[in-house]
């Protein structure tokens, strides 16, 4: 693996091996129309997971965890809260956040998306993302009650909820979902649409291994003169770079970098004529220790606001978006 060495880099954290005593993540989504639905759903699995001595983290909001601490009456001192605000903000470090949650220890995790003013791309990334926790969490002996509010809860992402979810929790218990799909199944709307094309003030630089340090000096200073944030260039520079080695490694040896602003983003593809996506997540899962190959594009999805690929006509393209400030 590559080293980084920029403050902004983010580690990776790695799925857990299947485990010996057969426990595994129960991710289960919770659809409930009223606070007493809502306590009467979560506060008898609270009590049960903290005196099995599970560690018990609630992500929701200031009332509902009120609500739920005043139902626990002692017990609320033993549970950990996150604000949802924080916790919900990239989808993929959520990821990761939930990894290094549940690693090496029993838990319950009570979680509540914020799905409430978000546009079309970061619901679907945000429903991307809890599907893909049922592969990257799997051996994880973890529950997550995934809590879904059917008054404010938008139609879509209430949609998803049993496509993302293996289990649901209703006033009878736990049931399997007839609806999910595996995570490395599930397509959303767009996932397979050709990408627009660059924007009119579009850049195209060619590189080679040879070019690499050049390269990151262009998309440096690309950056920097169309106004972005000095203190994200760098998470940019790290991505591009990331790809980019990969192609030189990976695949042809040789690509395009294409550099555009757009609706306050820079966007910057990289083309690779001899690129394959024979990865079903690809970037998704971290990739397993011995694995020479997945961390850039886990990387770059850790760092970036999104992340496309498309493989048409033989090019593998991979189009990162990076918002222009902070």
């Amino acid at each position: 693996m590559r080293s980084p060495t920029s403050a902004c880099y983010v580690s990776p954290v790695r799925p857990g091996r299947a485990r010996s005593d057969g426990e595994s993540l129960r991710h289960v989504a919770v659809p409930y129309d009223s606070d007493e639905a809502y306590l009467r759903l979560t506060a008898p699995r609270v009590r049960a997971a903290l005196a099995d001595g599970r560690g018990v983290l609630v992500i929701t909001s200031a009332a509902r965890l009120s609500l739920l601490r005043d139902a626990l009456g002692p017990d609320a001192a033993r549970i950990e809260a996150r604000d949802p605000a924080g916790w919900y903000t990239h989808p993929y470090r959520t990821l990761a956040a939930y990894h290094e949650y549940t690693r090496g220890r029993r838990t319950l995790v009570v979680a509540e998306p914020r799905w409430e003013g978000r546009g079309e791309r970061d619901t679907r990334e945000l429903i991307r993302s809890e599907s893909v926790l049922n592969a990257a969490l799997g051996a994880a002996a973890a529950v997550i009650l995934c809590l879904y509010d059917v008054r404010r809860v938008p139609a879509t992402a209430l949609d998803s909820c049993p496509v993302s979810h293996p289990l649901l929790l209703g006033p009878d218990g736990e049931s399997a979902s007839a609806r999910f799909v595996e995570p490395h199944e599930l397509v959303l709307n767009g996932d397979r649409a050709p990408l627009p094309e660059p924007g009119r003030d579009a850049e195209t630089i060619p590189f080679t291994g040879r070019e690499l340090r050049g390269l990151r000096r262009e998309v440096s200073d690309y950056a920097r003169a169309a106004g972005m944030d000095p203190d994200l260039i760098t998470s940019l520079m790290i991505s591009v770079s990331e790809i980019a080695a990969n192609s030189i490694e990976h695949g042809a040896g040789h690509g395009t970098i294409t550099m555009w602003s757009e609706d306050g983003e820079l966007v910057c593809e990289v083309a690779d004529p001899g690129g394959a996506l024979d990865d079903p997540l690809p970037g998704y899962i971290p990739p397993e220790p011995e694995s020479p190959r997945g961390y850039g594009l886990w990387i770059s999805r850790q760092l970036c606001d999104l992340v496309e690929l498309r493989n048409e006509d033989g090019v593998l393209r991979v189009r990162l978006h990076l918002t222009m400030g902070s």
